[in-house]
């Protein structure tokens, strides 16, 4: 089944079962893409605006969803570590993902994880190789909920706002998450500002 055919096939599902559709499929993710949550999420804040209705169950059950898998994903690392979970669900692998995602948790700790959601080619693998490397359970999932939060919620506005122009709203997604990586730059120096200006003023 191709995309379409899915986005066709959630269209005639009736909401309450649509909603379950969508959760399902957003922690499918995390083991083997059949449609990435990204599209999930402005396929349901697009339905929503269509319907003039509200786009909060469709982003609720999709980041919900999406942060299960990570989390089951992360306990599958911890057990058998990243490598075999890559082997084992066939993720996109490169060292280079594995040695940056390395170099900024040993400098940057939990924080390096909320980062890196953001970052096409490192996203899939933050899950497993967290719990590969045994990192605290309770911050690895805040790190993904917070990361996850910010990112559906920036695509469910975006979707929300898009009118009836379905195919201008795919591009504009593609776009986004082609540029996921600036995000991440702009979060890093607004805590930066944020620290910076807290310091100076205790001081």
């Amino acid at each position: 089944m191709n995309l379409q055919a899915l986005l066709d096939w959630l269209t005639g599902l009736p909401q309450s079962t649509l909603l379950g559709a969508m959760t399902l499929l957003a922690a499918l993710e995390n083991i083997f893409p059949p449609i990435p949550a990204d599209v999930l999420i402005a396929f349901g804040a697009f339905l929503a605006a269509r319907a003039d209705a509200s786009p909060l169950p469709a982003f609720f059950a999709v980041l919900g969803g999406n942060v299960a898998g990570a989390l089951v994903m992360y306990a599958l690392g911890r057990r058998f570590g990243a490598s075999w979970t890559e082997r084992k669900f066939h993720l996109k692998h490169t060292d280079t993902a594995d040695a940056r995602l390395s170099s900024w948790y040993a400098r940057y700790g939990v924080a390096s994880l909320f980062l890196s959601r953001f970052i096409p080619g490192v996203r899939a693998i933050v899950a497993p190789f967290a719990g590969a490397l045994r990192t605290p359970v309770l911050l690895t999932a805040l790190a993904i909920t917070g990361a996850s939060t910010i990112w559906y919620g920036l695509l469910t506005i975006v979707a929300f706002r898009a009118g009836n122009d379905w195919e201008t709203l795919v591009k504009t997604v593609g776009r986004l998450a082609r540029n996921s990586g600036l995000i991440a730059v702009g979060l890093v120096l607004v805590i930066v500002a944020v620290w910076y200006f807290r310091r100076r003023q205790r001081r």
